[in-house]
């Protein structure tokens, strides 16, 4: 099988109802991010992000995958698919695609402050007082600013064995990766699928723009691939 990369941003969340912190009433409203998505922050007030992050969870379970979520598992049937994803939730995984990689933690997972290994499933509220076996207070599993990114060599190499990529949900600001586009090899077809995209740099690859809201623009670049397919 083909492999197609995927890189996701909020903008494919945001269609399901999850609020972004790049939207005018964003969930980062009335928050200095530094104070909910930094070490710094969780040192100084660690009841604040842990309160900010039960109040993303719980709205997490309110919300449900969309059509961009739902064809991109689809693909599966035709393309071996990996999503490598910007985004915190499980819409993927819910959506039913296999092959999920988050760059930047999960939402639905907490780890301990003293050992990035240990790590649990938590879809419910975290509080102070929770902690691992060896009593360390439990964290969520976020990649804060400042952060080193794990997946981010996972996701190079990825990158890197495309036969097709594309980008779909992200104004392609946020780096490292927003620069994973440029390690695509140079003959592979590139789709961008964003209402309003961003100018991508120049790569030498044929590249689609799909001006459009996931919900729509992944069928538009299935049908696509599939004719390239035929």
């Amino acid at each position: 099988m083909k492999k197609l990369v995927v890189l996701t941003g909020a903008g494919i969340s945001a269609e399901s109802g999850l609020k972004t912190f790049r939207d005018s009433n964003g969930l980062w409203e009335g928050h200095n991010v530094m104070d909910v998505a930094s070490p710094e922050g969780w040192q100084r007030n660690p009841e604040l992000v842990l309160d900010f992050y039960n109040q993303r969870r719980r709205q997490l379970h309110e919300v449900s995958p969309n059509a961009g979520h739902l064809v991109l598992a689809e693909l599966e049937q035709q393309l071996d698919v990996h999503i490598i994803t910007q985004n915190v939730d499980d819409l993927h995984e819910r959506g039913g695609s296999s092959r999920v990689l988050h760059l930047h933690g999960e939402l639905l997972q907490v780890r301990s402050v003293r050992n990035p290994n240990y790590i649990l499933t938590w879809p419910g509220d975290l509080n102070l007082g929770d902690t691992d076996p060896n009593g360390h207070q439990l964290r969520p599993n976020i990649v804060w600013f400042g952060e080193a990114v794990p997946a981010l060599e996972q996701a190079l190499a990825l990158t890197q064995q495309a036969d097709f990529f594309a980008v779909i949900g992200t104004s392609l600001q946020v780096y490292p990766a927003a620069g994973l586009v440029e390690y695509t090899r140079g003959n592979i077809p590139i789709y961008y699928i964003d209402p309003h995209p961003a100018r991508l740099p120049y790569l030498g690859n044929p590249v689609t723009v799909i001006s459009e809201p996931a919900t729509t623009g992944v069928a538009k670049m299935k049908t696509e691939i599939l004719h390239l397919l035929a």
